[in-house]
């Protein structure tokens, strides 16, 4: 087989993920469709039949990063809300017998919020990884679980993304309140006779929840755009998916 139809059936191995759950597809019919440029009779192209994939990914991401991205996208749902660090969980149990435990509830809605306004910044990385996916990443994918681009992405991208979020979250966390509420609880706290220690890395622990968070939409996000034909809301989706 030369590189040509190689690169070919490689691509059209990575639709097949996203369309594994449509029964009774003839993939005989789409291979014979699938050519090399663009087409007179209507078929599609080898062009857009990757730029279909890429496409759905990047549909999925936009949408996490969305969802996610607004007021109580993070704070409002139980699934990835993100809680107090162990530390101070445990230190707002003893504070709230002295009628503290308010201070650090407000701590707790305020890291939320920090992440909230990271998670936008998330996109274009996410985008910049699809662009650089290639062919042995799609293997890769076809090979794996259902959530295998989720797991792509997140092996690719959490140093980048880390990197790139934590200067976001400590912008973010001193722009809610959460920096001066965090050091109000360990003034409060240090005050009380041998309280434990609580001083944590607020940024890290926020940028680590806040991947956490978007990478368990993304695999939520991935499943549901193999399965389910209402969520191909593009013309290009539309088109490389209606074929089938």
């Amino acid at each position: 087989m030369n590189h040509r139809r190689t690169t070919c059936f490689c691509i059209f191995l990575a639709l097949m993920i996203f369309l594994g759950g449509c029964a009774g597809t003839d993939w005989q019919r789409v291979l014979d469709q699938i050519g090399n440029g663009p087409r007179d009779d209507g078929a599609l192209s080898l062009q857009e039949i990757d730029a279909g994939l890429r496409e759905t990914l990047r549909v999925g991401t936009d949408r996490v990063t969305a969802q996610l991205g607004r007021q109580d996208g993070f704070n409002a749902d139980p699934a990835i809300r993100i809680p107090l660090p162990p530390r101070l969980a445990a230190a707002r149990d003893m504070a709230a017998r002295v009628g503290m435990a308010a201070l650090f509830n407000d701590l707790e809605l305020r890291l939320n919020r920090a992440a909230e306004a990271a998670t936008p910044k998330a996109k274009e990385l996410f985008w910049q990884a699809i662009r650089e996916m290639t062919i042995q990443d799609v293997h890769a994918i076809f090979r794996g679980p259902d959530d295998a681009a989720t797991r792509y992405f997140e092996r690719k991208m959490t140093p980048a993304l880390a990197a790139a979020m934590r200067p976001v979250v400590d912008q973010s966390l001193n722009e809610v309140g959460a920096v001066r509420a965090y050091n109000q609880v360990v003034a409060q706290v240090t005050a009380i006779p041998y309280a434990p220690e609580i001083r944590t890395d607020l940024t890290g622990y926020v940028v680590e929840q806040g991947m956490a968070g978007i990478f368990h939409y993304l695999a939520q996000e991935e499943a549901a755009i193999r399965r389910n034909p209402a969520k191909r809301t593009t013309e290009l989706l539309r088109r490389v998916f209606g074929s089938l």
